[in-house]
């Protein structure tokens, strides 16, 4: 199972969402899901993620700083399962990106996840410290709620004890 997380400019909430997928897929010991991030624009190829959100990940005990960032490609929709995009702009601008036959993989990661009463991890990039915060307790529910719902899958690979 490979999943994508995507956000805008993948400096703040998507390399946020890989590092707390990754921290719950570790936990889980999940070695056959794999977890990347990118942005729907160009503008911070290459980039570390926001230092707030190293910063913010790092208070959590995760560690993105390693992280760069990417834009979105019309091949990622063979290379993913799952293209979980942050918002609803990003979903808009992933599908209109994807093949025809491979638009349905894009999906607004937290509706898709489970999580109730939130549809979007809002851009905590013109915010402040509590902004990111706002986004990590969103992309960490949303990486527990993945978690949780390919262990339920019944073509996970996980069989039931």
């Amino acid at each position: 199972m490979k999943l994508l997380v995507v956000c805008l400019g993948n400096i703040c909430r998507s390399p946020m969402g890989e590092g707390a997928l990754r921290a719950r897929i570790a936990q889980e010991r999940l070695d056959w899901i794999s977890v990347d991030s990118a942005g729907t624009s160009g503008w911070h190829a290459g980039e570390p993620p926001d230092r707030r959100a190293v910063a913010c990940a790092r208070r959590h005990g995760v560690d993105i700083s390693s992280l760069r960032g990417r834009q979105l490609r019309r091949e990622d929709f063979f290379d993913f399962d799952y293209i979980l995009c942050a918002d609803h702009d990003n979903l808009a601008e992933a599908r209109a990106l994807a093949p025809e036959h491979a638009r349905e993989r894009a999906v607004l990661w937290l509706p898709w996840a489970g999580i109730a009463g939130a549809t979007v991890v809002p851009d905590p990039y013109y915010g402040g410290q509590e902004d990111f915060e706002q986004s990590w307790a969103l992309v960490d529910a949303a990486a527990r709620a993945t978690v949780q719902r390919l262990l339920r899958r019944d073509d996970s690979g996980i069989i039931p004890t």
